[in-house]
């Protein structure tokens, strides 16, 4: 028993220790609010979209994505060259503000519903174009490259306003 116990604190604290060793991106400080709309008017001038990582530190998978899109230059080439990339913080369980909380959500057309992270694609004008559940996305214990290159690519401004 005391073996067992020692080799599940084990496979914890390698958990956990994973966990940390991945960056942090979603700021907690900053108003998601201000974060989105300063997101669609940059998005605006550029010629690009908004696309919004919703989440927040306390969540692997979103670390984990932010982390595999970084680490890959064609995925974060065509981020850079299509969207502005906006990791919003959102946590269920600690609003310290539960009204801004909502309000991030009906914003974002309440994409809580399919779990974190979760992507909403916003287009130069902040309208909502597409929530994609990352769990489509999603591979063993990481992401799916090309799953998640499609993604990106079908939700450019130029996929979108090609003509049919």
């Amino acid at each position: 028993m005391r073996k067992l116990f020692f080799t599940l604190l084990l496979v914890v604290a390698t958990a956990a220790s994973a966990q940390e060793e991945l960056k942090h991106v979603y700021d907690e400080t900053l108003n998601p609010l201000e974060q989105i709309e300063n997101a669609v008017a940059q998005a605006h001038r550029d010629g690009k979209f908004v696309l919004c990582q919703v989440g927040g530190n306390w969540c692997p998978w979103c670390l984990r994505f932010a982390h595999f899109v970084a680490s890959d230059t064609t995925l974060s080439q065509v981020v850079q060259d299509n969207f502005v990339y906006v990791p919003v913080s959102y946590n269920p369980r600690k609003a310290d503000n539960p009204e801004l909380a909502k309000a991030v959500m009906q914003r974002l057309g309440n994409p809580a519903r399919f779990g974190f992270p979760v992507f909403v694609v916003l287009d130069d004008e902040g309208r909502i174009l597409h929530t994609q559940d990352s769990s489509y996305l999603e591979e063993g214990k990481g992401y799916n490259r090309e799953r998640v290159l499609r993604f990106f690519q079908n939700w450019t401004p130029t996929a979108v306003r090609a003509n049919p």
